[in-house]
């Protein structure tokens, strides 16, 4: 049986996918990332974070309009994103429920192997496939032909490192410039 205690003690322990314990509750809401005792830098997402974190405000908005949830999520957000990454990758994302502890700001947290960046990269791939997805069950051919040809010139990697210029993410602070 559990013991009570303060937040970050005992039996509310964390195994990261490189073997590490964590206290899930010990990160601040505005990291996205954090130097692991096991060397490497590994990547730190909130359900607070927006998810226009990975992608801009207007296809956030059009994710929330085409996608219904079916769960506790009012709407299509980081949680639903960073679950693909978890289901994608299930032994290099490991998530948190912190919802029984209202002093950290947030609900729940993932804690990958990746770091940051790599993190940004993956979770654009999933929403692109996503919506491929979504695409090919339009009967309507010239959108289709539209997203392929968009497609054809996406270079994920320039995307990413673009977008993470304009959002400033070479600090904790993720806000627009």
């Amino acid at each position: 049986m559990p013991e009570p205690g303060i937040p970050g003690e005992s039996g509310d322990q964390m195994e990261l996918p490189c073997g590490e314990v964590v206290h899930p509750t010990d990160f601040d809401i505005g990291m996205r990332e954090f130097h692991c005792p096991c060397g490497d830098i590994h990547a730190l997402v909130t359900d607070v974070h927006p998810l226009a974190r990975f992608v801009p405000e207007f296809l956030v908005g059009t994710l929330r309009e085409t996608i219904s949830t079916d769960d506790d999520f009012e709407e299509f957000g980081t949680p639903h994103a960073l679950a693909m990454a978890a289901e994608e990758f299930p032994d290099k994302v490991e998530s948190a429920d912190c919802s029984t502890e209202g002093s950290v700001g947030y609900a729940l947290i993932w804690i990958s192997t990746f770091n940051s960046r790599r993190l940004h990269e993956v979770v654009v791939e999933l929403l692109l496939e996503l919506m491929e997805h979504a695409v090919s069950h339009t009967e309507n051919e010239q959108i289709s032909d539209e997203f392929e040809a968009y497609m054809a010139d996406f270079e994920l990697e320039t995307f990413v490192e673009l977008y993470r210029e304009e959002r400033e993410f070479e600090t904790e602070h993720d806000t627009a410039i």
